[in-house]
């Protein structure tokens, strides 16, 4: 855990720091400088940076989800506007927010990736940790290598299917909502494809409505074509090469090699392997059997009640991702990285308002250093046994990292399916091992987290709240959304579980 030497003066100057200056720079609307962010967050940073002088817009609106937010053409319109455009980079954004501002913003508009460059302004970043512990496995699709610009994203789709039954490949979007991307129903055509932008990943959900054995052809352009074997139901796997039936793995499209591997994630060294696709096996077993949905919305996977065998999204919505973890600002001290690359391209940008960016700078930068120290003392008083973390998404390594956290897990099972015994018996397993006092649940993912409720409910814990990638109406700025984490983790986590 990170630690600061403060005198009693300087803890009452930080309180005082902290209390006249969060949120008091919230920017005129009327300022010389055109601003466009993607996140509220990140708005909020640089109104504290730019004061007065910058006229600052967000993308996502400040109860939105970056992950799954999809521009509007009146966003497109702001973004053209912008004489600067701030995005955090490392594939927090939707894809389509990322595309929307290459393709809308000025030419000679600078697009800063704030975290692309944060070790160069004092920030550190950290590899993304997934694992849900499923009981099968958790597959999905990834671009590797260069695709030739920003902005620029790989095509991929399914071109054939032997087997006797169906595929559907889908992902649930945050609103519960099923969106298709493979639907073999009556053969294959454009629409059956999708994109990725480089070096990232995605998780779908895949559903085959008979036992048997399926293979799957695909191709990615730029990158060739491949055949995927599934075994569904209990059917034999293929005799001989790899047979993955849990973990985490991704159907693998290199731009750079042209080929298409599956690669896996070996959980014990922590190292990654690739499969050629006619040397693996992906296992769907019996126990992956699920029903239809009765809501009208899944109806393109049969009748309501019909047996499915589910590989599962597992998290929710178009979480699109890289290896390494976008959330940096959950650590104050890179929020502190991210005022200083803010300072350095605003002063780019507008010369003339050096002094005023310095000033606000150094302020906000005061008001942060005041708030590491305060997230620090107040997660200290946290027992040690009890400082563990089960949220609602991947969404809070750096918190757990700089202040001595655990990310237990992260349970954001697909909305609108009920989640297989199995599943819900593994967090509740987490929740009784670990002796877990309390989860957490995100405001603008709350809705979604009925499982984790319900488990939370049944093994008498307490449900609270915590901010990850955005704010709502109680908390809107950066300061109060890392003040309530701290607060509301101190009270929740007091304590053993009842």
């Amino acid at each position: 855990m990170r630690r600061r030497t403060r005198s009693a003066v300087g803890v009452a100057l930080a309180g005082a720091l902290l209390a006249g200056c969060a949120g008091s720079r919230t920017g005129s609307g009327t300022g010389e400088l055109k601003v466009s962010t993607t996140t509220a967050i990140i708005a909020d940073l640089v109104r504290q940076v730019g004061g007065d002088r910058v006229d600052v817009t967000s993308i996502v609106p400040q109860h939105g989800d970056p992950h799954s937010y999809e521009p509007s053409p009146g966003d497109a319109a702001t973004v053209a506007r912008a004489d600067l455009v701030f995005s955090n980079g490392l594939l927090l954004e939707e894809p389509g927010i990322t595309k929307m501002v290459h393709s809308n913003a000025r030419e000679d508009a600078p697009k800063v990736e704030i975290s692309e460059k944060l070790e160069e302004y004092g920030g550190t970043v950290i590899k993304l940790e997934e694992d849900l512990g499923l009981d099968v496995l958790w597959l999905g699709w990834a671009v590797e290598g260069d695709l030739g610009g920003a902005g620029a994203q790989m095509r991929i789709r399914a071109t054939d299917l032997e087997g006797p039954g169906d595929l559907h490949v889908y992902l649930t979007d945050t609103l519960g909502n099923p969106i298709s991307y493979v639907d073999s129903t009556d053969g294959f055509d454009e629409d059956d494809s999708f994109e990725l932008p480089a070096e990232a990943h995605t998780h779908v959900n895949w559903a085959f409505t008979e036992p048997g054995t399926y293979r799957l052809t695909v191709e990615g352009s730029g990158a060739g074509s491949g055949t995927l074997t599934f075994s569904v139901g209990g059917a034999a796997p293929e005799d001989g090469g790899t047979v993955l039936d849990d973990g985490h793995a991704d159907v693998a499209f290199d731009a750079e090699q042209h080929k298409v591997s599956v690669r896996s994630d070996d959980p014990a060294t922590g190292k990654r392997a690739y499969h050629a696709t006619d040397d693996v096996t992906l296992n769907v077993p019996d126990r992956a059997k699920e029903e239809v949905p009765e809501e009208g919305a899944y109806g393109f996977l049969g009748a309501p009640g019909a047996d499915l065998w589910v590989l599962p999204q597992a998290v929710i919505g178009k979480h699109v991702h890289g290896d390494l973890d976008p959330h940096a600002w959950e650590d104050v001290a890179n929020a502190e990285a991210y005022v200083r690359r803010i300072e350095a391209e605003l002063t780019a940008a507008d010369p003339a308002g050096k002094a005023a960016y310095e000033k606000n700078a150094a302020a906000y930068l005061k008001t942060l250093g005041a708030l590491d120290q305060e997230v620090a003392d107040t997660l200290a008083t946290i027992p040690k046994q009890n400082r563990k973390l089960i949220t609602t998404h991947d969404a809070f390594g750096y918190l757990a990292k700089a202040y001595g956290m655990e990310v237990a897990g992260f349970v954001v099972p697909v909305p609108n399916q009920e989640p297989s015994a199995a599943e819900v018996e593994e967090l509740g397993n987490t929740i009784r091992e670990k002796n877990v006092p309390a989860v957490f649940l995100e405001p603008n993912l709350a809705a979604r987290a009925d499982v984790l409720r319900r488990v939370a409910e049944d093994e008498d814990v307490r449900v609270c709240t915590i901010y990850g990638d955005s704010f709502d109406d109680k908390v809107h700025d950066y300061v109060a959304m890392m003040r309530h984490n701290a607060t509301e983790l101190a009270k929740c986590l007091q304590g053993g579980a009842s």
